[in-house]
């Protein structure tokens, strides 16, 4: 027994070494670096608390935060509301279900400068296709500058986003229901059972665990986005579209304050650990209830 546990413990060990290399030391580096001045060149020089207190001091930074959690609730929403209704209508129709997940799926594997630069041109003011389509549909009381309005920008980042990843949603929703036993649904089409029925009382609650893995996926990858707002509106106009991790890149990059770029990083980790603790705990009690 005790030679079989040494050999299991042995096993882990190569995956031990890469996490320690790759995950622990550098977060630990960030931290130690996040309490100092350090430029990327030269000496850096011990600040304390500094960083930390200038972060939670400046409405600049705290704005990025705000920006960062609006953004993710907006997509975390309405992406999953979109992959789920996409799921459940390919679902009840296999003749188009190949091809339609496909189409859907493409976005997601298509790079974030692409995307980026094709939606910033259907946003332009001039010669955009959104505006273009209002003029035609005789609703030109509604066309703007997209991109430019900061009532507006961050909405229009979101929609980028949404579509790029909705077919993402909807493959791990589609991928849920095939776990869906077929006796089950067919015992629910032999009581009676209409379709909105079998999606409220029965598919949904059978979805659990897909709903929990697409929200903490979502969560996670918008908390730390950076591309598209970077590539759209570089966080104008008048800092409407800054998030958190642009906030760090300009700092890292455009000013070298590799110490402050630091302890945003930090606070962005704990803000995503927090997050994703609770939001996990709170989906795999509604699992187990469900």
């Amino acid at each position: 027994m005790f030679n079989n546990k040494m050999k299991i413990y042995l096993l882990t060990v190569p995956a031990v070494i890469v996490l320690c290399i790759f995950f622990i030391y550098p977060i630990a580096l960030s931290v130690k670096m996040s309490f100092t001045d350090f430029a990327g060149v030269g000496i850096a020089n011990d600040v304390g608390f500094d960083n930390y207190e200038r972060i939670f001091t400046r409405s600049r930074y705290f704005n990025a935060i705000v920006t960062t959690l609006q953004f993710s609730i907006i997509v975390v929403i309405v992406q999953n509301l979109l992959g789920l209704f996409f799921a459940s209508m390919l679902h009840r129709l296999p003749s188009i279900r190949n091809f339609s997940r496909a189409a859907l799926f493409t976005p997601a594997m298509m790079s974030f400068v692409i995307v980026g630069y094709v939606w910033q041109f259907i946003y332009s003011p001039y010669n955009g296709g959104l505006n273009a389509l209002l003029e035609v549909i005789g609703l030109e009381s509604l066309q703007r500058a997209w991109l430019g309005d900061p009532s507006t920008a961050l909405f229009a980042i979101t929609a980028a986003h949404i579509w790029m990843f909705t077919g993402y949603s909807c493959a791990i929703y589609l991928a849920g229901y095939a776990n869906i036993p077929d006796d089950i649904q067919e015992a629910a089409r032999l009581d009676g059972a209409k379709s909105w029925d079998r999606f409220r009382y029965m598919e949904l609650p059978l979805l659990g665990p897909s709903i929990t893995i697409n929200i903490v996926l979502a969560t996670i990858g918008t908390l730390k986005t950076f591309e598209l707002p970077f590539i759209m509106t570089q966080g104008g106009p008048a800092g409407s579209t800054r998030t958190l991790s642009l906030e760090i890149m300009n700092n890292l990059f455009g000013s070298y304050k590799f110490g402050f770029a630091s302890s945003l990083s930090i606070v962005m980790l704990i803000v995503m650990i927090i997050i994703v603790f609770f939001m996990n705990r709170f989906l795999r009690n509604r699992e187990e209830q469900a």
